[in-house]
């Protein structure tokens, strides 16, 4: 069975997103155990938790400008095109506020919510699909309507 678009766009946003993560878990793993301890000299104690959560948004955040990124190009959205490339900038360049976590950590999950919403509605998703999911009444959720042998 040949793969969907939709498919491609959230496997390849899927594989940059665990990349991405590799790379940032092996930055922070050499942090950890070079000289020195981070937190001390008045250091964020908070280095490790917040790099974890930076991250899995990052992951997350991949995934979705994946999705975003082929239903643009696919309906020649370019603006759509423009969105992911400048959401993918700002979320990059607001690491650079990084010894103050909150002014990183809050505006990429903003950012990571509303490109969620955006990538959802690119998949088809729609408030009646969500609904029916979350409470378990959609017949082909799953194995809603599996019978056992």
């Amino acid at each position: 069975m040949p793969i969907s678009i939709r498919q491609l766009a959230y496997v390849s946003g899927l594989g940059f997103g665990f990349m991405s993560g590799a790379f940032s878990v092996v930055n922070i793993l050499a942090d950890s155990v070079g000289p020195g301890t981070v937190g001390i000299h008045g250091d964020s104690q908070h280095y490790f938790l917040s790099s974890a959560f930076m991250t899995m948004a990052i992951i997350l955040l991949h995934m979705f400008w994946g999705v975003v990124f082929f239903d643009a190009c696919e309906k020649q959205r370019w603006w759509a095109v423009a969105a992911v490339v400048i959401s993918h900038l700002l979320v990059s360049c607001l690491t650079f506020q990084n010894p103050e976590y909150v002014g990183s950590l809050v505006p990429t999950y903003v950012i990571l919510f509303l490109m969620g919403v955006w990538a959802f509605c690119c998949a088809g998703g729609s408030l009646r699909n969500l609904k029916l999911c979350l409470t378990c009444k959609d017949k082909d959720f799953l194995l809603a309507n599996h019978r056992p042998r």
